[in-house]
């Protein structure tokens, strides 16, 4: 789930070490590909150089997409503007709410929302249905944005819509390949650019029309009559909780603070909230200025363009611009903000791939097959004019992802530190790890089994509003359950890593002791190694992952009477 952008958070990639010969392509591939920017696995105390500040502002700068100005526009034009600013409240709170436990696990334990998930409820093999959520995020996503794009290349450019998604992918292709350190310079100088031409022209109408304010207010919906209607917030929530799974992608940032200490305690503090759940906050804004430009806009196109972030900016633009700059202005902020986005998005789909079938397979295939994998279906999605049922798609899919990121805070909130069923520090490794733990998988499948019933009317038309409540309260109240039902057993296959060194320091960090992992001789620190069975050595985590025998994978401990 790394977005593998070097933002400022990565040092030069030939500061890694080379990865050495082994006599197995696949560990060799793996070792070169997830040193550079520890992918797939624990982020060491030597990598992690930069300040709390600069980790949080880097991990801020990965939201700068325009989806929230449709998603916010589409809920604001079918269910008025009350409606939709109470769902969208709504869905913040829940995001806030559960992203603060990921978040600080992420950033205490220098751990992906993957490795988090394993040991929090869905074991070793359990959390691959996790993986393939976060997969489906990514290009579910990326055809939005995508399609976002190709709408203001036809606009700006006069490009068809069939070709603006062509070019919207392979755009992404080479800059995911080669360009990382380039797209990071772009990210850093484009920010400002990007910043005032989305709130400069909010402010302007604002300031010089305040009639625009009171008709955004009192715009009643299509399908509303401008009362509060509690079926219409939970619908329009459902579709913004959609949202939820973009905690993963902060946490591939936040994984890279520096350790907790007396001396950092509140910049730290301050910059796993603000950079973690607190992401949610400039979500929910730019969600609001989609309905306010969306309603402005309706007075030059229809209702289905109006839900366009290029059309929005357009009819901003106009209100304050010479009419020759309108457009390219607006195809600049279409075009920055979805080539920052895309390869993120094209990055970290390929990576919750390729850690589904390592595990599943015990190979490593090389995260570029599932680069074009992940664009190829992107594109299918918007070759199929996804955007115009873009609601109904994020209100399905919210379900299975409130259903997981609910189930993994509560684990983390309730049985680690409540019901102390679920042990406190993560674990991830191999040999470690049950591979199916009752606790997540359970609780996961029957809120999003349930929930994705409702929502297909399943349970009749009354209660399919309420479909993203009852996968949130499902897993809420079935995680805790499963856990005192299974008596925590189900957790750690065993708890002796077989290594001497605890893998926490004194301030309850992770361990800076590095250890040589003897399949591919590199080094690693200790919560990142176990001992190997088969020899008086220790084992990194991947090439655990990776081992197709298992003749390295300690076996599990005796169980007590």
């Amino acid at each position: 789930m790394d977005t593998g952008l070097d933002t400022g958070l990565h040092p030069e990639a030939d500061t890694a070490p080379a990865a050495p010969r082994t006599g197995r392509p696949d560990t060799d591939q793996a070792a070169k590909e997830t040193l550079e920017d520890y992918t797939l696995r624990f982020a060491p105390r030597s990598y992690r150089r930069w300040t709390p500040m600069v980790v949080a502002t880097t991990a801020l700068g990965g939201i700068a997409y325009l989806a929230d100005f449709s998603i916010g526009a589409g809920i604001g034009l079918a269910h008025g503007t009350g409606n939709a600013l109470a769902a969208i409240l709504v869905a913040a709170v829940v995001i806030f709410v559960t992203g603060f436990p990921l978040a600080y696990y992420g950033a205490r334990y220098n751990i992906d929302l993957d490795l988090i998930t394993r040991g929090s409820g869905f074991g070793y093999y359990g959390s691959v249905l996790t993986s393939v959520i976060f997969a489906s995020f990514t290009f579910i996503f990326f055809a939005t944005e995508g399609s976002i794009m190709a709408q203001g290349l036809r606009l700006g450019l006069g490009l068809p819509l069939w070709l603006g998604y062509l070019v919207s992918t392979l755009l992404v292709i080479p800059l995911v390949v080669y360009g990382m350190k380039a797209l990071s310079k772009l990210q850093v100088w484009t920010t400002p650019v990007w910043l005032l031409l989305m709130v400069g022209p909010l402010v302007y109408l604002v300031a010089t029309d305040p009639g625009t304010v009171r008709h955004f207010l009192a715009y009643p919906g299509t399908a509303g009559d401008g009362g509060l209607n509690p079926a219409s917030v939970l619908l329009g929530a459902g579709v913004c909780l959609s949202l939820i799974a973009q905690i993963g992608e902060q946490i591939d940032y936040l994984r890279f603070m520096p350790p907790k200490t007396p001396e950092n305690r509140r910049t730290w503090w301050t910059a796993v909230i603000m950079a973690g759940p607190g992401w949610v906050v400039l979500g929910a804004l730019k969600q609001a200025a989609g309905i306010f430009l969306a309603v402005y806009a309706l007075a030059e196109v229809a209702p289905a363009a109006a839900a366009e972030p290029i059309q929005q900016f357009k009819g901003a633009f106009q209100a304050m611009l010479p009419p020759w700059l309108v457009l390219p202005l607006a195809v600049v902020l279409v075009v920055i903000s979805q080539i920052k986005i895309n390869v993120t998005n094209a990055y970290s789909g390929s990576l919750a791939w390729t850690n589904s079938v390592t595990r599943v397979t015990r190979r490593y295939p090389g995260r570029m097959v599932f680069v074009l994998a992940n664009l190829g279906i992107a594109l299918i999605l918007m070759e199929a004019d996804m955007f115009s049922f873009l609601s109904a798609v994020l209100g399905f899919y919210s379900n299975c992802a409130i259903a997981w990121i609910v189930t993994v805070a509560t684990d983390i909130m309730v049985n680690k530190y409540l019901l102390k069923l679920s042990p406190h520090a993560p674990e991830f490794r191999r040999g470690m790890l049950y591979a199916v733990n009752p606790v997540g998988v359970v609780a996961f499948t029957a809120a999003s089994g349930l929930s994705i019933a409702m929502y297909f009317h399943a349970l009749g038309d009354t209660l399919q509003p309420y479909s993203p409540v009852a996968a949130a309260l499902l897993a809420f109240v079935l995680t805790p359950l499963m856990a005192v039902a299974t008596k925590g057993r189900y957790y750690l296959r065993r708890t002796d890593d077989g290594i001497a060194e605890p893998p926490l320091d004194a301030d309850g960090n992770p361990s800076a002791a590095t250890y040589a992992c003897h399949v591919c001789r590199q080094e690693f620190e200790r919560p990142d190694v176990a001992a190997c069975r088969a020899h008086d050595a220790v084992i990194c985590s991947l090439c655990l992952s990776t081992d197709r025998t298992g003749a390295h994978v300690l076996p599990a401990a005796p169980r007590s009477a």
